[in-house]
């Protein structure tokens, strides 16, 4: 039998067993004594077979954890030199073993051209020893190379990263925080990877989503994606949308916000505005403030009127963009005229619009041709800042009248509801004589939802009613929601109510979401 087969199938006594074991190399043990290794480091196991350094590299990892982890190093010698952007950089085993990457490359520098690299690891292992410290260590002082191609990845940015092996609370600076998540990525060490992605996330503005998002895809991490949708949900139309840095929102990024059920909008329409100004700014990206409403209709409007915006060539590829808009939500006579005039949609479009609403209004406000909550609810929103005691908004589907109220009970309690409103009581009923239909029906049975997202400790979260069907009718007991959302602890609000249309014979389908 050869040398090799031998190796390969080397059986030898452990413990009270007689296991198969692996040859010398890369292992040492066999399959159980592995599995134990890897659950004492926390290595996955089948991580472990692929990649025999992630174990070595943890060993070494955990034995400067547990013994040199309060040592002083500022007057010791260092044991590695990285040449790495231009520089060369002072390191201490200690505090490089925290890198993977660098781990790595002192590992292959250290074990190049010796016959027994395990030995050589043994020695260093126990030359570090606590025990050793009187004696002169026999670890050699390794020159190592690191080239980086990532553009983000600064002299300033990289000095930040090296400077976090040695002190836990180094202060990242927002400008400089891309180029240490970039470097902590580089050097595969994942506790300044999370600082940075802790602090990107609780950092978000208008001006600074693009790169986080970017990043976020740029080095799979979810967190950083996942943050800037939900942010993106509730800042889109409010916050954003009145922004030059409008601009910079991705498309795929906007695309994922439209299709989400929580998306904060004022009205649909508005929602439309804030999506046309995004077109608009894509095309005139010389232009670096924000122009009127009026502006935008007539750059759209400049376009000869033999085919609409989204039928042409530099069109098409934002068609998935409005098909998540709910159109059928505008309601009012004066948006309707704006969706003609600016000629941007299709015909099939406006005059499926145009359809819904006919019927709608010919079987007294029933709109039976939308039946999901969640994805057809007409949206209505507002805000409510900390300094409200209260606040309300008035909407109108069909001639029916509604009124969504938020209420400060004390510093950290909030309530919301809506309620049905007379045509008779508003408070310029001229007004609504003159531009809306009226409904003279006393009762109207409603499906509605009241979702609300409060800033607490920096995080967004969610309160909500269930999806409730009411008769809604004009006395008191019977005009108001029998169900509101109360919040507390919180900073911020933004409230959304969301009117989907009905399904079924006189269904008017209200669902009231909160953002």
């Amino acid at each position: 039998m050869s040398n090799t087969h031998k190796a390969r199938l080397e059986r030898r006594i452990a413990g009270s067993t007689n296991r198969w074991r692996f040859p010398k190399q890369p292992f040492t043990g066999d399959l159980l004594s592995l599995s134990q290794m890897c659950k004492a480091l926390s290595i996955d196991f089948e991580e472990a077979l692929r990649n025999p350094d992630r174990l070595y590299i943890s060993q070494i990892q955990k034995f400067f954890c547990e013994n040199f982890k309060n040592k002083d190093i500022q007057s010791a010698e260092a044991d590695v030199i990285l040449e790495c952007l231009g520089f060369k950089w002072e390191l201490h085993q200690p505090q490089l073993f925290q890198s993977e990457t660098l781990a790595k490359l002192y590992l292959k520098a250290l074990t190049q051209g010796t016959t027994y690299p395990l030995r050589e690891l043994e020695e260093l292992l126990r030359a570090q020893s606590p025990k050793k410290t009187k004696e002169k260590s026999p670890a050699k002082r390794m020159i190592i190379s690191l080239k980086i191609n990532d553009p983000q990845v600064t002299k300033v940015a990289f000095a930040t990263a090296l400077k976090n092996l040695y002190m836990s609370e180094v202060e990242i600076n927002l400008e400089d925080v891309l180029g240490v998540l970039a470097s902590a990525h580089i050097l595969q060490f994942s506790g300044l990877f999370q600082r940075c992605v802790d602090v990107m996330i609780t950092r978000l503005m208008p001006s600074t989503i693009n790169n986080v998002y970017e990043a976020g895809c740029k080095y799979k991490e979810e967190q950083l994606t996942t943050a800037c949708e939900k942010w993106l949900e509730m800042n889109l139309v409010p916050l954003v949308g009145t922004q030059i840095h409008l601009r910079k929102i991705p498309q795929d990024l906007l695309h994922k916000v439209l299709k989400s059920p929580r998306l904060f909008t004022f009205s649909e329409f508005r929602l439309l505005k804030t999506m046309l100004l995004w077109v608009f700014l894509q095309l005139n990206y010389k232009i670096q403030a924000i122009p009127t409403h009026e502006t935008v209709m007539t750059f759209f409007k400049s376009f000869p009127e033999n085919c609409c915006f989204l039928d042409r060539d530099i069109g098409q590829s934002l068609r998935p963009l409005f098909l998540c808009l709910r159109l059928h939500g505008i309601t009012k006579g004066k948006d309707l005229e704006v969706l003609r005039y600016i000629n941007f949609f299709p015909e099939s479009w406006l005059n499926r619009v145009t359809a819904n609403h006919y019927h709608a209004l010919e079987n007294g406000g029933d709109m039976d041709q939308l039946k999901d909550l969640n994805t057809q609810a007409v949206r209505f929103g507002l805000l409510f800042n900390q300094e409200n005691t209260t606040y309300s908004k008035m909407i109108a589907v069909y001639g029916f009248f509604f009124k969504i109220t938020g209420l400060r009970h004390d510093t950290t309690s909030y309530s919301f509801y809506m309620q049905r409103i007379k045509h008779t009581d508003l408070e310029s009923p001229f007004v609504v004589y003159e531009h809306k239909p009226i409904s003279l029906r006393t009762a109207r049975l409603v499906k509605y939802e009241i979702r609300a997202q409060a800033l607490v400790d920096g995080k967004w979260q969610e309160f909500r009613t269930n999806q409730i069907i009411q008769k809604f009718g004009l006395t008191k007991l019977s005009c108001k929601s029998h169900a509101s959302v109360h919040v507390a602890f919180f900073f911020y609000f933004l409230f959304a109510l969301s009117l989907p249309h009905p399904f079924g014979d006189h269904w008017l389908l209200i669902s009231s979401a909160l953002h």
